[in-house]
């Protein structure tokens, strides 16, 4: 029987191709250990692996499966830098801070790469990444950030396409012009996740599914997380659970929202071989972003429909191929094999959360959509500072994250508006 996620709606193409996934026990008893781990993503399962193989003992738990959260069910797109052009982060923080925050986020896709190439996990890379504008008046500012990418930062893989060069790439007139990334492109996520807990459980890392945790206390000098059929009790905490904090941990959820992504899969495009001939992914300019990739085998992967409340729509197929259709009218009836959802983390500023909440316990989270590579390269930032090694970890704590306001009974409504008007404004 196909495992039904209970914390996302939809199976994903991504779980109906890898087929049954590796089951881990879940805490039974309670246990002792340098460092604990709340949430079995990217984030925490790399934070595993690097502590265990620096010597650490890791007791790590997850609430569901391994992959049924963010890790597991994103777009799959790398990207290059952080959330923002480096042009944008330039304005705000200045060269040095952006040039770090940008060399940081190249650290993290050779991380990924070269973590999955060393050890046999065959990730669907496929290179490529074009960011396109649905509004004629940035061509400016898309010129602009490809040159200074260029110059500025030592990253000369991004090229200004013009009109003509961006329909014959993504295969639609939809678009007035964007940038093409030779140097980054888009990978098969559930495969990385599955080959990653693995890698860690093999590396000694005590790693259990199915156990959510009810609390975090302190006592002793040293804190306690509860879950339904034991305790752990260690040196240090990594709490590394993004949108699904919930009410765990107060700190966290005030600067982390959950908002609700879509993704759908068609069949296989053999007979539209106009539609991303070169089968790079593709971001489009709107504020809340439509993302779209071709699989290995020829599957159009379609991402963006706006929803912000943790509700999941009945048909998010239907949805999803209207969407489809702005940019690909012949694709209006295209039969949809899966259609997914999930909670992605954001942060007020979309850059990513990284905060010692409480004595001994670091939050990780918030990576805003752009979490691929950040959050695979953040659990390692957290096992090299555990491990008193130099670690880039600090250039993320010194980022000014303000909490989301209205409190607990008002920042959904809030956000619910905001995100509502820039989802309009996104259409004019």
């Amino acid at each position: 029987m196909t495992w039904q996620s209970p914390i996302a709606p939809g199976i994903s193409w991504y779980q109906a191709s890898v087929g049954d996934r590796p089951e881990y026990p879940a805490l039974d008893g309670s246990v002792s250990a340098d460092v604990a781990i709340i949430g079995g993503g990217y984030t925490g399962l790399q934070a595993a692996f690097n502590l265990s193989r620096l010597g650490a003992s890791v007791v790590l738990i997850e609430g569901s499966r391994f992959g049924d959260g963010a890790s597991g069910r994103n777009g799959g797109q790398l990207g290059t830098g952080q959330r923002a052009w480096p042009t944008e982060l330039e304005a705000e923080l200045g060269y040095e801070r952006s040039k770090a925050l940008f060399d940081l986020a190249e650290n993290a896709k050779h991380y990924l790469l070269d973590f999955a190439e060393q050890h046999g996990i065959d990730i669907d890379y496929i290179p490529g990444q074009m960011n396109v504008a649905h509004k004629r008046g940035w061509e400016k500012d898309y010129r602009h950030d490809a040159e200074v990418m260029a110059t500025r930062y030592g990253y000369p893989h991004v090229s200004f396409m013009d009109r003509e060069e961006t329909g014959q790439r993504v295969g639609s007139t939809r678009f007035h012009y964007g940038v093409r990334d030779t140097g980054t492109g888009h990978i098969h996520p559930l495969k990385l996740l599955v080959g990653l807990a693995r890698v860690a459980a093999s590396a000694g890392a005590k790693i259990h599914e199915m156990t959510p945790a009810s609390a975090i206390r302190q006592a002793g000098g040293k804190t306690v997380i509860d879950t339904p059929r034991g305790t752990i009790t260690a040196d240090r905490v990594l709490i590394a659970t993004n949108a699904y904090i919930g009410n765990l941990e107060p700190v966290t959820a005030a600067h982390v929202m959950p908002i609700r992504s879509f993704i759908g899969a068609t069949v296989p495009l053999d007979k539209f071989p106009d539609v991303l001939p070169g089968s790079e992914a593709v971001a489009d300019s709107r504020f809340v972003v439509r993302y779209f990739r071709k699989t290995r085998d020829g599957r159009l992967l379609f991402g963006g429909r706006e929803a912000y409340t943790s509700d999941s729509p009945r048909d998010i197929s239907s949805h999803i191929r209207r969407q489809i259709a702005e940019i690909y009218p012949s694709l209006a009836s295209v039969e949809m094999t899966h259609a997914w959802g999930g909670s992605v983390g954001i942060t007020m500023p979309r850059k990513p959360f990284a905060r010692e909440v409480l004595p001994g316990v670091t939050s990780l989270a918030g990576y805003s959509g752009h979490g691929v590579m950040l959050s695979n390269y953040s659990g390692k930032m957290y096992a090299d500072m555990v491990a008193g090694n130099a670690s880039e970890l600090d250039i993320l704590k010194d980022l000014k994250i303000p909490p989301f306001p209205g409190g607990g009974r008002l920042r959904k409504p809030l956000l619910f508006l905001a995100l509502t008007w820039y989802a309009l404004r996104d259409r004019f």
